[in-house]
């Protein structure tokens, strides 16, 4: 058995096809998987723990549901696009919420999994506005506006943010390997996993003369994928 993780699939009711993929993931692979992690991104957005009843998120939160009731652990660690899902998200898909960063022991090699936006510390004003909208009080006082009035500015906040894509430098829009190199370090981890830049590869680094490996994980903007890591190590596979 192996264990998988998946990010950036940014589910949303206008990309039938991905999400096709996606339940056809969680009744096929999924279902043979030790554990299942999802690193963020999972949504396209996710308004709050008040929008469950929409039809789109209880399908998802249903079929994730299924999938753990069959025995399949499944754990969500939340992105730049799903921060605000919560313990009635959870509840509701049955699954287990992580906080960025988790440290574990996959198959004797000590992994770090991490959304990955806190890696692209060049960007500045990324960081700034994530610091913002992470903040208890900022959080407050938008999850008490109207759902409406909710889903409202995340479109604005969605579109300013693929200008905002268009005209940075890529280098600054992807992580940074001094931020790397110190989580590794702080963590007493040899590899990492994560999401966010969309850059799917495998990075080979050494960490105070120790070999380490980073692992990006693949979106499913055009079509799916998942790494999948057992003993043996780990290696990408595709979903067509």
């Amino acid at each position: 058995m192996a264990t998988l993780f998946i990010s950036d699939l940014h589910l949303c009711p206008s990309r039938p096809h991905i999400n096709r993929l996606f339940f056809d993931f969680l009744a096929g692979p999924a279902q043979q998987a030790e554990a299942l992690y999802m690193l963020g991104d999972l949504f396209e957005y996710w308004a709050g723990d008040d929008d469950l009843d929409d039809p789109f998120n209880a399908g998802i939160c249903a079929a994730l549901q299924e999938l753990s009731g069959s025995g399949v652990p499944v754990f969500f660690m939340a992105g730049n696009r799903d921060f605000l899902a919560g313990e009635g998200f959870a509840q509701a898909a049955g699954l287990s919420l992580l906080q960025e960063p988790v440290a574990i022991d996959l198959y004797g090699t000590a992994t770090l999994l991490m959304h990955g936006d806190t890696l692209c510390t060049d960007d500045d004003a990324y960081q700034a506005f994530r610091a913002e909208v992470r903040s208890t009080e900022w959080q407050q006082a938008f999850l008490a506006m109207p759902l409406f009035r909710r889903k409202s500015q995340i479109e604005a906040l969605r579109r300013e943010s693929e200008i905002q894509k268009r005209i940075k430098p890529s280098q600054i829009t992807d992580v940074s390997a001094a931020a790397v190199l110190q989580e590794l370090t702080l963590h007493r981890c040899t590899r990492l996993i994560h999401g966010h830049t969309h850059r799917q590869a495998r990075h080979d680094l050494v960490v105070e003369g120790q070999p380490c490996e980073r692992w990006v994980l693949q979106d499913w903007y055009e079509t799916g994928g998942y790494l999948s890591c057992d003993s043996s190590g780990c290696r990408e596979i595709r979903l067509d």
